[in-house]
């Protein structure tokens, strides 16, 4: 099946809403911590979205600075990763995440047009932006992929980390888009109570919110629109799964992740001090990023397959490849 383009994760995410499961979105920094991903998808027989910040593209690992050429190495592995013969059958979104500042149009349309390989679905970061910001962003991403002949499947977002989003927001903003964008939005993510990073303090989770958005965002398009779930990180599996039943098609997981990552790499180099020393005869082996690497992923897959399976995401590997960029769904 390989990397989904536009259409075809448009597809998936209106079966997801349909059918009332979520695909896990996680905010993947390494190339190690990608493949983990696509191994617990593949063993969950389930579909995955890999996402992307602003600082994994400019980070080490990918553009060293330079968000072009990391979207360009992020892409170009994945989607090599996606069409290996091992992971074919995992349906693989790529999504734009936390993109914002003064490069969002650059590296938003780089992602659209294709550097060389596209995105699969968009969304910037408005967390900064007031509505009438956000509205006109969004908007000219519509008009790059009109211009550039090609399909676009975007994710709006209300602007919020915490707390919960008034309707009125909805109304406002997906139906600016709509009216002058019909048919390119698939996913709202309004505030429904969590936020984004780890605390120790209750999350104010609401599926009633949930429920809320999805049935008037879903009403504003005339499609089925799923709610993306932005700081599911210390959610409760109880509230994934209420959200889950209640329109939510795409969970975002990122400091969990990252906190489940880290702990491992600690735990390796505490555990593996002595063979660190060159004298060991084991000390090269140990010293290979492999080393730590496959001891992480041990510990990590697991976890990532158990939240897909919470989602009700596993078994649901779903033939999208019928959609192309001349379907119906086009905008």
């Amino acid at each position: 099946m390989a990397l989904l383009n536009p259409v075809q994760s448009r597809a998936l995410l209106q079966a997801a809403v349909e059918q009332r499961f979520a695909i896990l979105a996680v905010n993947a920094d390494s190339h190690a911590a990608v493949t983990d991903c696509l191994e617990a998808a593949r063993e969950c027989e389930a579909p995955i979205i890999i996402e992307t910040s602003l600082w994994q593209l400019t980070g080490q690992s990918y553009g060293n600075g330079d968000p072009i050429l990391g979207l360009a190495r992020y892409l170009t592995d994945l989607t090599a990763l996606a069409g290996s013969e091992r992971y074919r059958g995992v349906p693989v979104i790529f999504h734009t995440d936390h993109i914002k500042g003064p490069e969002t149009v650059r590296i938003l349309s780089a992602a659209i047009r294709g550097v060389p390989q596209r995105a699969s679905t968009i969304s910037l970061d408005s967390s900064e932006l007031s509505e009438g910001e956000n509205i006109t962003l969004i908007c000219q991403l519509c008009e790059i992929a009109k211009e550039a002949g090609v399909a676009l499947t975007l994710e709006m977002e209300a602007g919020v980390d915490a707390g919960v989003t008034e309707i009125e927001v909805a109304e406002r903003l997906l139906g600016a888009v709509e009216s002058k964008h019909p048919g390119y939005l698939a996913l709202w993510a309004p505030g429904v109570g969590t936020q984004h990073g780890l605390s120790d303090k209750g999350y104010p989770f609401s599926a009633e919110a949930v429920a809320k958005h999805q049935k008037r965002g879903s009403e504003i398009c005339g499609r089925p629109i799923g709610l993306a779930l932005h700081g599911s990180s210390g959610l409760k599996e109880s509230d994934l799964r209420a959200g889950v039943a209640a329109g939510v098609a795409k969970v975002n997981w990122s400091s969990e992740s990252l906190l489940i990552r880290s702990q491992a790499a600690q735990e390796y180099y505490a555990t593996h001090a002595a063979e660190l020393e060159k004298s060991h005869k084991a000390w090269k082996a140990t010293a290979m990023d492999n080393g730590m690497q496959s001891f992480i992923a041990a510990r990590y897959v697991p976890k990532v397959a158990e939240r897909i399976r919470i989602l009700g995401g596993a078994g649901k590997i779903l033939d999208v490849s019928m959609h192309n960029s001349m379907s119906p769904l086009t905008p």
